[in-house]
């Protein structure tokens, strides 16, 4: 069994192996909340990289998420989860064998909350994977977007009430997660594309993804106006400011943000 600053740090190390993004943020927060949202962090990660696995046949993401979705809704067995992933082992990365880990990292308190979302979001992906990723029309990228992100606002929202009695606006809370979601669409559009998955509706041309990601990125701005909380608010703020400086550095020919630019955003949150 690990002892529990033994996982606090091998999720800590984790995080920094994973997110770089949201380790900074992740790691100026208070105790319990940061073991809760790094927590839920790694969960969604570890499922995400089942659903986006380039090797992984079809049928055997579809069935490795069902089950996960499943084993979610009962009592963390350790020998389940092994038997599980057992067979991909060779495949599967780090973040996802350990998601039993993961689960345990999270105060017991608000534990039920991480393992729900995280049972409904890999489910959601079950059922695209499914369906290819056939996105025909706003309301299929609306039902994307919030199962590989929305649920994400939605399960944030109930930690900072949780911790901090914080209320949010549920339907903010999956735009903050759609407009992220919405970025990534964009800046992977080409590596997408080359591995035969297509986000956009049927019809659409990039400045329609554009308006839709301003759009649900001006519902996050709108977010962030019910958080009391200092430190909440600079976890917040960073990956936002991050979605707006990419939004625009794409917007203006560009692949990425360059490490400088980064640099400078991030500051101008954490310096404040």
């Amino acid at each position: 069994m690990i002892k529990t600053t033994d996982l606090h740090k091998g999720a800590m190390d984790m995080l920094l192996e994973t997110s770089r993004t949201f380790f900074i943020p992740i790691s100026h927060l208070s105790p319990g909340l940061q073991e809760s949202v790094a927590s839920a962090y790694l969960c969604m990660r570890a499922i995400d990289e089942i659903e986006d696995h380039p090797e992984l046949p079809t049928d055997v993401k579809i069935s490795l998420l069902r089950s996960v979705s499943l084993l979610l809704e009962k009592p963390i067995d350790n020998n389940e989860w092994m038997a599980l992933f057992q067979p991909y082992s060779s495949l599967l990365p780090e973040v996802t064998l350990r998601l039993g880990d993961w689960i345990k990292l999270s105060p017991p308190s608000i534990a039920p909350n991480i393992r729900k979302a995280t049972a409904i979001m890999a489910n959601g992906m079950a059922n695209w994977v499914s369906k290819e990723w056939r996105i025909k029309n706003e309301k299929d990228l609306d039902d994307y977007t919030f199962y590989v992100a929305g649920l994400v606002g939605i399960l944030l929202s109930e930690i900072w009430k949780w911790h901090d009695d914080i209320e949010t606006d549920r339907d903010l809370a999956v735009a903050f997660g759609r407009g992220l979601q919405a970025v990534n669409i964009i800046r992977n559009r080409a590596e997408d594309v080359c591995r035969g998955v297509n986000f956009f509706p049927d019809g659409w041309k990039a400045e329609d993804m554009f308006a839709y990601a301003r759009r649900n990125l001006a519902l996050a701005d709108a977010y962030l106006k019910s958080i009391k909380s200092d430190t909440i608010l600079v976890f917040c703020r960073i990956p936002l400011i991050l979605a707006h400086g990419t939004l625009d550095a794409l917007a203006a020919g560009k692949e990425k943000l360059d490490r400088a630019t980064v640099t400078h955003l991030v500051k101008q949150v954490t310096e404040v």
